[in-house]
């Protein structure tokens, strides 16, 4: 399982040719593998999905509805209560790596956690065997003379600091690599969460000035813009940040890295790898200067327009029934629960995700109603809490501040141009009591008026 942090759907060339970045690993398993176009994280930030992944649960079920321990700058002016949330991912949960045990498999995290502030909800008390950089934060720590970001020392009490200059994502790969190399007879589950490419945004050690060139020769469309305002928020329009771009790189780089080391190993025709991210791509804050951009999508991170939920999804392994092939159909961070334990053939109780296997093995087909996603908070996106729901190609988002909602036809506007609430009352009505049901079912916390 490799999950990186904050990349978006149109941040790898598979996804969207004409991205600023380069992705020739990752292209290269959506060219042997199954991609999903329409894939989707089970949250807008980092820890809700997170949580998912773990449980085949939807967060509002574990009540981790922000990043953990959430966005508050300027909390006294908001004009909503947002309710509190879990600081930690349960112990009583069922994590993916304890079924993996129970049925003798040997679990190996490495990488970012984020599911627990205290150690005791760390990765080694959630069914790993060992971890390696997982802990309470969610972002390579700055602090002078003790934590350089993305290069060593960093800081890290589950990570020992490298020699001067290693760069957390080789290090993180290595490590990945080392256990693949010494590991024992036993079927294992390997879990990568790259730090990268979340802030701080610090360039990789190669290809930095291959990207700073790459700028100089970008050709601006006539009259294209730079930004738009989303709320109270600007949107980035237009991929250019060399130094990102060589953090994309460099994490591609090491994907390929970690995919030679499966072959030298023995192991490639013999394992699944499963390739997503946590949440879309950063493009929008309350000012300019977001780092990338997911046009054709709108917003990013933070936001339940489609560029803050749709990611990359590729699957990749020895029974996938078409290579090359590319699904369609809406998937979600819970179903990687169901479909790992599936393709490993452990049985598992029913969650919120859908076994994707049939889609995988057999060209086939999941049922699936709808997919909604609960945001109640405030964030640095400038987002405002609300929800979200996708019912084939509709998909309506509700307002909490002003208790308004807004209806796309994703088929004719995946880009969310269009609002068709006033000319659809129906379907938006209809759309907006579903919604409002599953957040009851599943237990969803939402803002009160002060």
């Amino acid at each position: 399982m490799i999950l990186v942090d904050d990349l978006g759907w149109a941040d790898i060339g598979a996804n969207h040719p004409e991205t600023f970045y380069e992705t020739p690993n990752i292209d290269g398993m959506a060219a042997n593998g199954l991609r999903f176009s329409q894939a989707y994280s089970a949250h807008p930030v980092c820890s809700p999905t997170r949580a998912a992944l773990m449980t085949g649960k939807h967060p509002n079920r574990v009540q981790i509805t922000d990043w953990i321990p959430g966005f508050n700058r300027d909390k006294e002016n908001w004009p909503l209560a947002t309710p509190e949330i879990s600081h930690e991912l349960p112990l009583e949960e069922t994590t993916l790596a304890e079924k993996f045990k129970e049925n003798g498999y040997q679990t190996f995290f490495v990488g970012k956690w984020h599911l627990g502030e205290e150690p005791r909800y760390w990765p080694e008390y959630q069914g790993f065997d060992r971890n390696i950089g997982g802990w309470s934060v969610g972002a390579p720590q700055l602090k002078q003379g003790q934590a350089n970001g993305y290069y060593s020392p960093y800081g890290n009490p589950r990570l020992e600091d490298g020699p001067e200059g290693e760069y957390l994502t080789e290090r993180l790969t290595s490590e990945s690599i080392r256990f693949i190399q010494q590991r024992g007879e036993e079927p294992f589950f390997l879990y990568l969460a790259f730090y990268t490419v979340h802030t701080p945004i610090q360039a990789a050690p190669t290809k930095h000035d291959y990207f700073l060139r790459k700028k100089e020769n970008l050709e601006t469309k006539p009259g294209q813009q730079a930004y738009r305002p989303e709320g109270t928020g600007q949107t980035k329009l237009i991929q250019d940040n060399a130094a990102y771009a060589s953090m994309v790189s460099a994490m591609d780089e090491n994907v390929g890295r970690l995919l030679q080391a499966l072959e030298d190993a023995g192991l490639s025709d013999n394992t699944w790898v499963v390739f997503t991210s946590d949440n879309g791509g950063l493009s929008t804050l309350f000012t300019e200067g977001a780092p990338t951009a997911n046009g054709p999508l709108r917003a990013g991170k933070g936001w339940c327009y489609e560029g803050g939920i749709r990611v990359p999804f590729i699957v990749q392994g020895p029974g996938i029934s078409r290579q090359g092939s590319v699904s369609e159909t809406p998937v979600v961070s819970m179903d990687v629960f169901p479909t790992l334990l599936s393709l490993a053939q452990i049985p598992h109780d029913a969650g919120d995700g859908k076994d994707l296997s049939p889609l995988i093995l057999e060209n086939g087909q999941i049922e699936r109603e709808e997919l909604f996603w609960h945001y109640p908070h405030y964030h640095g996106s400038a987002w405002k809490p609300g929800s979200a729901i996708r019912i084939d190609h509709w998909k309506l988002i509700h307002f909490y501040e002003t208790g308004l909602s807004e209806l796309y036809n994703l088929d004719n506007d995946p880009g969310e141009t269009e609002n068709l609430a006033a000319s659809h009352p129906e379907k938006a009505a209809s759309l907006e009591n579903i919604l409002m049901q599953k957040l009851k079912e599943t237990g969803a916390l939402l803002p009160q008026r002060r």
